[in-house]
């Protein structure tokens, strides 16, 4: 009876353990990147009070329980509105380094630019790992980025068509930026000189009253001659060097007598002036990009992602975070390639909890407790009859 109570202990004590892994799970459910673990149970030892046989007479000696188990299955990926906030669509893991140095990993990608441009783990500091072109691992910066140069107007594009009826055909508003940044507006006039060359437009560019330059454009049959659909000259805004503009007629570009048509108008100039960082976000490949107030974009490295071999490399640490304690197991790649997956921006992992299996499991743990604790009150009275007996 000893026995009987010794092993009942054994009961209560694993359903005890079990019940601590279901509270942790549960506790859980809403935690970003977080995955649930099951305790491992198993059998203890059987003797067979000295039988001849093996197989005949054992008698088991309780419950055993060992190490946890972590389940991996990916968690529902939950839209937050914020494009530092990441997760992995397979099955990789974010790549974070602490102060010391070393390297931890995370499904919870929840991520910010501190105050030294460095992406970090919002809840913790660590840093964020990326790769660069040669695929060494390096941190995500944003030096050298918070700003976009300026860059001057070298072509402007028309569109529309002159009217051959007309003699003159003005366009206005043609924008311009220099390499300083600043914006110009000129003028061009469209002299038709169809009776000294057949098809043919004298181009005169002015700001203000001041003429920059003239050139000539020729059509034929209506349609620009692709030899003489650009101007060339040189324009020098004040307290600034000569920037050389390209007036570019040959597409969409066309003489008509049909007033119907729509006139010729400036179309667009590939000049833009410096401008302020306006946003971050990644792609599905884990590429930084960057936008400008300027209306630019530019993209930066490129985020490093891991994976594991077999769940017995991976250890978890709390915090959202995994450790390797196998290193030799683990892998480091970027997203898009072999079974790394693809990042998700402005959305986040959550909890792969199912609470309806883990309610499932409570009443088990209760049921198993419920009948370990009455076999030890059992087994207690029956040792009570029994010490009243030899009483007698």
């Amino acid at each position: 009876m000893l026995d009987s109570i010794y092993i009942a202990m054994s009961g209560l004590q694993g359903y005890s353990k079990g019940l601590r892994v279901i509270a942790n799970n549960t506790a859980n459910i809403n935690t970003p990147g977080f995955k649930s673990s099951s305790l491992q149970f198993g059998d203890l030892f059987y003797s067979n009070n000295g039988a001849p046989n093996n197989n005949f007479g054992q008698v088991g000696h309780g419950l055993s329980y060992g190490s946890t188990a972590l389940n991996f299955k990916q968690g529902e990926l939950r839209q937050t509105g914020n494009s530092l906030d990441l997760a992995v669509d397979g099955q990789g893991l974010f790549t974070l380094k602490d102060a010391e140095g070393k390297l931890h990993y995370t499904r919870a990608g929840q991520f910010e630019f501190n105050s030294d441009g460095i992406l970090v783990n919002r809840s913790d500091g660590f840093k964020v790992m990326g790769q660069d072109s040669d695929g060494n691992m390096t941190e995500i910066s944003l030096s050298g980025k918070r700003t976009s140069e300026g860059k001057q107007t070298s072509e402007i594009k028309f569109s529309g068509s002159l009217l051959t009826t007309n003699t003159t055909q003005n366009v206005t508003g043609v924008k311009v930026m220099d390499k300083a940044g600043g914006e110009h507006t000129l003028g061009i006039k469209f002299t038709n000189t169809n009776a000294t060359t057949a098809g043919s437009w004298a181009v005169e560019v002015s700001e203000g009253t001041t003429v920059i330059g003239t050139g000539q454009i020729i059509f034929s049959n209506g349609q620009i001659v692709p030899a003489n659909s650009k101007v060339q000259m040189n324009y020098t805004p004040a307290g600034l060097t000569a920037m050389p503009l390209s007036f570019d007629f040959s597409a969409n570009v066309t003489a008509t007598a049909s007033s119907s048509l729509s006139l010729l108008a400036f179309a667009s100039q590939n000049g833009y002036g410096p401008g302020a960082l306006a946003g971050a976000s990644f792609d599905a490949l884990g590429t930084l990009s960057l936008s400008y107030s300027n209306g630019q974009t530019v993209q930066g490295s490129r985020l490093s992602l891991a994976q594991f071999e077999s769940l017995d490399s991976v250890a978890a640490r709390g915090n959202n975070e995994f450790d390797a304690v196998n290193p030799a197991d683990w892998h480091t790649g970027v997203a898009g390639k072999s079974n790394f997956g693809s990042v998700k921006s402005g959305m986040v992992e959550i909890s792969n909890v199912d609470l309806s299996q883990e309610f499932s499991d409570l009443i088990i743990m209760q049921r198993g407790y419920q009948g370990s604790s009455q076999i030890i009150s059992t087994a207690n009275e029956m040792l009570q009859e029994l010490f009243s007996m030899k009483g007698k």
